[in-house]
């Protein structure tokens, strides 16, 4: 299940020594997502157990396990943008089988995250993957 624009993310990574050049890297990433509509900035789309502001807006295309998956996000923290444009690497273009098949914690691993990120930032970035998670098996089920 490659993601070519998450393995460009994680090749980017490994380049990149300092922890520090990787933070700015996210922050760059956040910078560059597609914005989203402040109407779409509701409660329905609000990502509970983040910190910090995010809203998760799926978009998708067909019926079924084979339905392509992809998503619109936005938070009020920079890092958060860029954590939401990494799992946007991870997840757009897939079918909904594969966004409920993929080990986000396992891939994220290969960027070093789990190290590098606050006890509350690693736990928003899990209510975002069960979030994702969460919209793809609800398409599955209906």
């Amino acid at each position: 299940m490659a993601q070519p624009e998450f393995d460009e993310i994680a090749e980017t990574f490994d380049f990149l020594d300092d922890w520090e050049d990787r933070y700015r890297h996210v922050i760059e990433l956040g910078r560059d997502l597609t914005p989203m509509d402040d109407a779409l900035k509701v409660p329905a789309n609000k990502v509970q157990g983040c910190a910090s502001q995010v809203w998760i807006f799926p978009r998708v295309e067909g019926q079924g396990p084979q339905a392509r998956f992809d998503f619109l996000g936005d938070s009020d923290a920079m890092i958060v943008r860029g954590l939401i444009a990494v799992l946007h690497a991870l997840y757009a273009g897939r079918s909904m089988d594969e966004v409920a098949r993929i080990d986000a914690v396992a891939q994220l691993r290969r960027l070093g995250l789990d190290e590098h990120l606050s006890s509350q930032r690693s736990n928003g970035l899990r209510a975002m993957i069960a979030r994702i998670r969460g919209l793809a098996e609800s398409h599955l089920a209906a």
